[in-house]
């Protein structure tokens, strides 16, 4: 016990009290974290509830009782060749 020192007990509560303010600091950083987190997290929801998803449903004759099938992009295949939907406008070749 030679190599302990004794510090004054002024010392010791001054670093208590500097102690107990970062606390203070640091719990106020906490519920301020917290609260910006619930925060984002109600504006991602807000944010994602303006959208509204829409389905399409999308019915198609064939001539001689073939397959034709429609994907997303609003192309239809037909036969194996794919068309874009718009059969007014000439192709590029004039057919």
């Amino acid at each position: 016990m030679d190599d302990m020192q004794m510090i004054p007990f002024v010392a010791h509560e001054a670093e208590v009290v500097r102690l107990e303010r970062i606390i203070k600091k640091l719990w106020i950083l906490v519920l301020v974290i917290f609260s910006l987190f619930v925060l984002t997290n109600a504006g991602w929801i807000w944010y994602e509830s303006q959208f509204e998803t829409v389905e399409i449903t999308q019915e198609g004759d064939t001539d001689s009782g073939g397959n034709n099938y429609f994907n997303g992009t609003g192309e239809m295949t037909l036969y194996g060749q794919s068309t874009t939907g718009d059969q007014d406008t000439p192709s590029k070749d004039g057919r």
